[in-house]
């Protein structure tokens, strides 16, 4: 079991940056491999990013690439999600979820994936 704590979200003009951290909690976070998603009002949760258990293997959304980074620091049990260049459709809630899957069976774009998921924290970008 694992406990997930997202940070960082708040309110930011279009262009600028914000940087999410998912702290874990519980079972050895090296044994989890992490993701981001986001949910907009009225939206289906959606993929925005994932990373395997080293930090080896990393995953974007199409709509994110290029612009958001996600890390992860193993010794202080937290995810990272650097967020540049915002955009107004950015505007989100954004949630962190860890699996223990193995890597083979791995489908990362999909909320069935993962199975622990933080309460999220808001991003709002405005124009």
């Amino acid at each position: 079991q694992v406990q997930l704590v997202e940070s960082g979200g708040g309110l930011v003009q279009a262009g600028g940056s914000l940087r999410l951290s998912c702290t874990a909690s519980g079972r050895t976070f090296s044994s989890y491999a992490m993701a981001w998603f986001r949910q907009a009002p009225g939206k289906e949760r959606e993929f925005v990013a994932a990373i395997s258990w080293s930090g080896g293997s990393t995953f974007y959304a199409d709509s994110v690439k290029g612009r958001f980074t996600i890390s992860r620091d193993n010794a202080k049990n937290t995810a990272y999600l650097q967020m540049n260049s915002l955009k107004p459709e950015d505007t989100a809630g954004y949630y962190c979820a860890a699996t223990t899957r193995p890597y083979a069976s791995m489908v990362w774009r999909t909320t069935t994936s993962y199975d622990y998921w933080g309460q999220g924290t808001q991003v709002t970008v405005s124009s």
